[in-house]
């Protein structure tokens, strides 16, 4: 059990699973944004705020990956 969690922590599984999944939901808002007809500016500003989160999100991930090693 230890040998488990000592590989798992050492290839930082979790970082990797949570930047994969934000990585997917906003591909996911932006599929959803481009298939809009008509978009309103609350909804392109929905979009702006998630694609500029995503900003944030990536570079922290590329961060702590850097201190990781």
């Amino acid at each position: 059990m230890v040998d488990w969690w000592k590989k798992y922590l050492q290839l930082n599984i979790t970082a990797k699973l949570t930047m994969i999944a934000s990585v997917a939901m906003s591909w996911r808002c932006a599929e959803w944004f481009m298939n809009l007809e008509d978009p309103t500016t609350q909804q392109s500003a929905f979009v702006s705020v998630i694609m500029g989160v995503m900003t944030g999100v990536y570079g922290i991930y590329l961060g702590r990956e850097a201190k990781g090693r």
